[in-house]
């Protein structure tokens, strides 16, 4: 605000002004996501309590009530849980090497972990399937060594699922990994050499904290990205593989029950939300993408 030398009023200044202007253009994004984002979350959450009519939360006191449901529940943070720890084990050694090598290697690498989002989720499960299968390529692999007489189960189980889910969510692991590796000062490690430590022990005192921001990041991402997945479980999995996903789609499109599938999908919105806010508490996103703006 200025003040006018004449009566002393205060009046907006230009540069608040211009601000307020630049703002309006977040206008058409904002409208955006509230039609196509925020309106049918609201829908769905409406419904899961007035579908059937006068349900109130029956719906939920019929899903938290069944134990069918609820072991669905439980397996699908299981598989998660376990396909986020896969990505973790392979991401992090791929993500440092990224960050050691030369820069047209770690460029190659970069391609190598950007390649997979050029192909569909879809094809990459098929994929998974002729590799997986008792005809595929690892069981004839065995097979030829002599190292089994008979074909592995390796498709419709809770390996396969893992296998499948843990290559298609790899990327989203390795890339936060990355981005928080790569601004790590290799002084540090300099500096823990000079002091004595031995290599082990300079990168197990200095660079993994460092690097721990990227790891809850990564470690977030799949792991919210896991709990929605649905055709790499029903590809993959078999009958004591289900995930929650499979079964808000059957209740939607097999049985036409929208009020208990909405129920089950506000139930996994719910819990995925707060996994965000407690996650939110121990990492800072400017940690992870770098950004410059001090506190």
């Amino acid at each position: 605000m200025s003040t006018d030398a004449a009566g002393g009023r205060s009046r907006p200044s230009l540069r608040g002004l211009a601000g307020n202007r630049w703002s309006l253009l977040v206008l058409p994004a904002v409208v955006f996501l509230a039609v196509f984002f925020l309106a049918p979350l609201v829908t769905m959450s409406l419904r899961s309590v007035t579908d059937p009519q006068g349900a109130g939360l029956s719906n939920y006191t019929r899903f938290f009530g069944d134990e069918a449901y609820l072991r669905v529940l439980i397996n699908t943070f299981w598989i998660a849980l376990v396909s986020t720890v896969t990505c973790l084990v392979v991401g992090y050694p791929f993500a440092y090497l990224m960050t050691v090598v030369s820069g047209r290697v770690a460029g190659l690498l970069l391609i190598a972990v950007l390649l997979p989002f050029w192909s569909s989720l879809l094809v990459r499960t098929f994929a998974w399937q002729v590799i997986l299968r008792d005809t595929g390529i690892i069981n004839r692999f065995l097979l030829d060594l002599g190292l089994i007489s008979s074909p592995l189960t390796l498709i419709r189980t809770t390996l396969g699922v893992i296998l499948g889910m843990s290559h298609i969510l790899l990327p989203f692991m390795v890339l936060p990994l990355y981005a928080v590796m790569r601004r790590i000062d290799p002084e540090y490690g300099r500096a823990a050499a000079n002091l004595g430590a031995p290599p082990m022990s300079a990168f197990l005192r200095v660079f993994v904290p460092l690097s721990l921001p990227g790891v809850v990041a990564g470690c977030l991402l799949v792991f919210v990205l896991a709990l929605g997945f649905y055709i790499t479980p029903a590809l993959l999995g078999g009958l004591h593989d289900q995930m929650i996903s499979q079964l808000i789609v059957q209740q939607i499109q097999q049985r036409l029950d929208w009020g208990f599938g909405t129920a089950m999908s506000v139930v996994l919105m719910v819990i995925t939300l707060v996994i965000l806010f407690i996650a939110s508490r121990l990492v800072r996103l400017r940690d992870v993408f770098g950004s410059a703006v001090e506190e």
